[in-house]
């Protein structure tokens, strides 16, 4: 048979199979015998039945009665031989295809194409399965019978008519068509009509028939992918299970810069450079393998006609039944995308060093930190070197200069930074060097103007300092390529410089650089002018301390002192803390440590009025409790302001070595520590020597309340001291911390001084030595005193007289005696004459026992005691009075005289200057 529907005839083709007996029938229009009856088909559409006789042992080749249609409507019914047809493909009695057929998948499978072969006269010949399938109509139902019986109206049977005319004489035809389907509903189908001529010349009609929705859905999709394949913008390549390309579209052809053709069969190590399609070659082996697919992957673009980067996706394809083809891949041009994100990302690396750098100096008071902080928060992320140059006025926190630099400026290189080491290195970076430059030089015209520049090049980079600079041929060998130098300003004014430079294959600064190293440059020079202004504070503040504290501490009779001042450690963290020690008469000493709350100049100046206060109070020989309350009763005059109250804690102590008794009293401060030797001194203790050790513990004193607060009473504690005891004062910065109690504090201190040491000093060192590093940066006053019963050799005598008239002239007589004992005889007469009128003002005055003693050392020390605690007055007599000039007596005879409370009572004094001591009349 052939075919000359497809494109002309003339090609003839002779089957083998069949009979010269069947092409006859054929030739005549007679139908082929009939098959074995089988069990009807029926269209899962309707309860319509075909039926056909069985032939009744007719002959082979016997004509069978052509079998009637049952066509709804039509009036038609099945001949009495006709028997049901069997169930169509895809009814519910079968699996769709029938027993055995293959797993659908194929586009076929899709698109069904029904084939029927029909006589010139539109008689069916051969009507194909899936015709059956798609009408619902069994072969021997159909075969022998007109097509037109399919054809649901007349204009439609015409239109076929035309077409089967048109097909015999063109050898071809398409077009629409509508058919009735067994259950009587219309079936839109796109036809193709061919014809066909058998080995006889016997001429046949093929008709293809599709399902026309099928047909357009098949077109659409096709032109959806031509449309996505050809116009996409995206690069798409289809490839293979060997990974070759079978298809790329235009896009991705000027992506790779290799032209259409050039792609299809070769894989993409044979299209892309290696080192690009080694990378892509990995990905798509992957999803082949996996099934996985990569999706927005960025990737470098390779040296082709189009560089920068890209986003590829790759998937695997299958086929309906799970078969794979290959991968599917889409390239997108990202570079624009990838520029913005880089971009993005770097100012966001720019602002995170920004942000670390102001968190890292924020809390920084020191010049010298912050500019090695600044040299090295720009190593490696900005710069390869990196210094910092700082005029000294900054580094020593002296004023700013008011004149503009030239090269007589003193400037400190304080901060470095390098990603390498090396002798080139520590000859570029060296810390603490002195900087000198050319007034004509980069770094000079930077510091005049306040301009930043930006150096490339060997010419500008010697520019930098001074010709033939060591620093710059060291930078020089290092590679050195790029430099920007940077003002550091603050209010307006240049305070110093930042170089950094790039070295090797790195790329060299641009303007971007320049603006973001700017910008850092204006952070730290605020850091660092708010460093100087602390510098210049604290010092200001240091020297105010220093100068109100004690110069000299004197190292009285019977005590040796030992003392430390550390002022706090940060910032301008020194404040009130002070000590005194204050010789009073009759040998004893007072020993002073208070801390007036706050810090800075203003807690200073407050705590120098206080200690001037308290030395004052102190002359007045006033008993610790009375002193303190009138100190406390001075409260608002020695206030910072009007607006702030005076806050101030102290401890005051006196110790009398002739009696060896100590008098505490303290206003809310930490208790002193007293330590007794382990075992009895023998004789008085000498200055200088070793410090035994002992028992310590902490004075239980009535605690008062702070200066300043007041509403607690102040109140005394005496005790007897022995001979060699340590008395531990010292201010809360010594023995605070932030993570334990006072208590804490205290026992260290108790164990240390319990401990031998080779002198007082040693101690007080031992004492600083334990100081935890978390304590609170605060100032410490520590003053330590051992105390002992008075010089070795120093002459003292003592009396208890009664208060009757003999008194007078008893005293006189022990008096005389005692002098001329130790050979001061002649201070015997005014001793008698000054003692006689004390001790007479106390007969007439007192009724109890009068005290009287005297005291040998730099002076003549002579004490008359008695229970009436109101002091003398003095008053200046008449000519005419026979009385009232015993103290006048006292004050133009002695060398100094007072009064002090003691007990209940009272000590008036005087003291008398030895032979040859005595002071040049003015």
């Amino acid at each position: 048979m052939s075919n000359t529907g497809n494109g002309g005839g003339g090609v003839r083709r002779t089957g083998t199979a069949g009979s010269a007996a069947a092409r006859a029938r054929l030739r005549r229009g007679a139908r082929p015998a009939a098959p074995r009856p089988s069990a009807g088909r029926r269209r899962g559409r309707g309860p319509a039945a075909v039926t056909e006789a069985a032939p009744g042992g007719a002959e082979a080749g016997t004509p069978r009665p052509a079998p009637t249609l049952d066509v709804p409507g039509s009036g038609v019914r099945p001949g009495l031989r006709s028997r049901p047809g069997r169930p169509f493909p895809g009814g519910p009695t079968e699996p769709p295809g029938g027993p055995g057929a293959p797993a659908e998948g194929s586009l076929l499978d899709m698109l069904k194409v029904a084939i029927a072969i029909l006589d010139t006269a539109g008689r069916v010949v051969l009507w194909s399965p899936a015709a059956e399938e798609l009408l619902g109509w069994p072969n021997e139902l159909l075969v022998g019978r007109r097509i037109d019986e399919l054809i649901p109206d007349h204009e439609q049977v015409v239109r076929i008519q035309a077409a089967i005319q048109d097909t015999l004489r063109n050898g071809r035809w398409a077009g629409p068509a509508e058919l009735r389907d067994r259950d009587g509903v219309p079936v839109a189908v796109d036809a193709r009509i061919s014809l066909l001529v058998d080995g006889d010349g016997t001429p046949f009609l093929q008709v293809n028939l599709a399902e026309a929705a099928a047909v357009r859905a098949v077109e659409r999709d096709l032109a959806v992918r031509d449309a996505l394949f050809e116009q996409s913008p995206l690069g798409i390549a289809v490839l293979d299970t060997d990974l070759r390309y079978t298809a790329v579209n235009q896009t991705l052809a000027e992506m790779n810069g290799v032209a259409t053709d050039d792609h299809v069969g070769r894989t993409t190590g044979e299209t892309l450079p290696e080192r690009a399609a080694d990378e892509i070659t990995a990905i798509q082996r992957q999803v082949l393998a996996t099934g996985e697919p990569v999706i927005d992957v960025t990737l470098a673009s390779p040296v082709t006609a189009r560089s920068g980067y890209r986003s590829i996706s790759y998937s695997r394809m299958t086929d309906r039944s799970g078969r794979v083809l290959g991968i599917s891949g889409t390239v997108m041009d990202v570079t624009e995308r990838y520029r913005a994100v880089a971009k993005v990302e770097h100012a966001r690396r720019r602002l995170s060093l920004l942000n670390e750098f102001g968190s890292r100096v924020g809390d920084l008071l020191d010049a010298a930190r912050i500019a090695q902080e600044l040299a090295g928060s720009v190593v490696p992320r900005l710069t390869d070197h990196s210094a910092v140059i700082l005029l000294q006025a900054v580094a020593h926190g002296d004023d700013l200069p008011r004149h503009g630099h030239d090269r007589r400026t003193s400037l400190l290189q304080l901060g470095t930074a390098s990603v390498q080491d090396g002798p080139e290195v520590e000859v570029m970076l060296r810390r603490g060097a002195r900087i000198t430059f050319a007034e004509d030089s980069a770094c000079g015209r930077v510091l005049r103007t306040g301009v930043p520049e930006l150096l490339s090049g060997a010419d500008q980079l010697n520019d930098v300092t001074y010709p033939g600079d060591p620093k710059m041929q060291a930078a020089h060998d290092l590679g050195v390529h790029s430099m920007l130098v940077v003002p550091l300003r603050a209010r307006g004014i240049v305070i110093g410089l930042l170089l950094v430079s790039r070295a090797g294959y790195r790329e060299g600064f641009d303007r971007d650089d320049l603006a973001f190293t700017v910008e850092l440059a204006d952070r730290a020079g605020s850091s660092l002018d708010n460093a100087r202004l602390y510098a210049r504070e604290r010092t200001a503040a240091l020297t105010l301390q220093r100068t109100l504290l004690p110069q000299q501490v004197p190292q009285p009779t019977g005590v040796e002192v030992a003392y430390r001042y550390v002022p706090g450690s940060s910032g301008t963290e020194v404040g009130g803390d002070w000590f005194d020690v204050i010789p009073l008469p009759g040998d004893r000493t007072a020993l002073v440590v208070g801390d007036v709350m706050g810090h800075g100049l203003r807690a200073a100046a407050t705590m120098g009025r206080l200690r001037t206060a308290v030395r004052v109070l102190a002359a007045l020989d006033l008993p610790p409790d009375v002193l303190l309350r009138h100190v406390h009763e001075l409260a608002d005059d020695l206030a910072q302001g009007p607006d702030e109250a005076l806050l101030a804690t102290c401890v005051y102590a006196v110790f009398d070595p002739g009696t060896a008794r100590l008098t505490v009293a303290k206003a809310g401060h930490i208790p002193p520590v007293l330590v007794v030797p382990g075992q009895e001194t023998e004789g008085p203790t000498r200055t200088g020597s070793l410090l035994p050790g002992g028992t310590g513990r902490i004075l239980d004193l009535p605690s008062g309340a702070p200066l300043g607060v007041g509403g607690v009473p102040f109140e005394s504690v005496e005790l007897k001291i022995p001979e060699g005891s340590l008395l531990a004062l010292c201010t809360d910065g010594l023995v605070e911390s932030r993570d334990k109690d006072l208590d804490v504090g205290l026992g260290r201190l108790v164990t240390v001084l319990q401990a031998p040491h080779a002198s007082i000093q040693a101690a007080c060192e031992a004492v600083l030595d334990t100081m935890e590093q978390g304590r609170e940066p605060d100032d410490v006053a520590l003053l330590l005193a051992r105390l002992g019963h008075g010089q070795a050799g120093t002459p003292t005598a003592g009396w208890t007289l009664p208060a009757e008239p003999t008194a007078v002239s008893r005293a006189r007589r022990l008096v005389r005696s005692t002098l001329a004992e130790w050979g001061v005889e002649a201070l015997t007469d005014t001793a008698e004459l000054l003692v006689s009128e004390l001790v007479t003002n106390a007969v007439r005055y007192a009724s109890a026992p009068i005290g009287v003693r005297l005291t040998l050392g730099e002076t003549l020390l002579v004490e008359i005691s008695d229970p009436l605690p109101d002091p003398p007055r003095e008053r200046h007599a008449a000519e005419a009075d026979e009385g009232g000039r015993g103290l006048e007596l006292v004050r133009r005879l002695a060398l100094r005289w007072g009064a002090r409370a003691e007990g209940i009572g009272k000590v008036v004094w005087f003291e008398q200057a030895l032979p040859g001591n005595e002071p040049d009349e003015p």
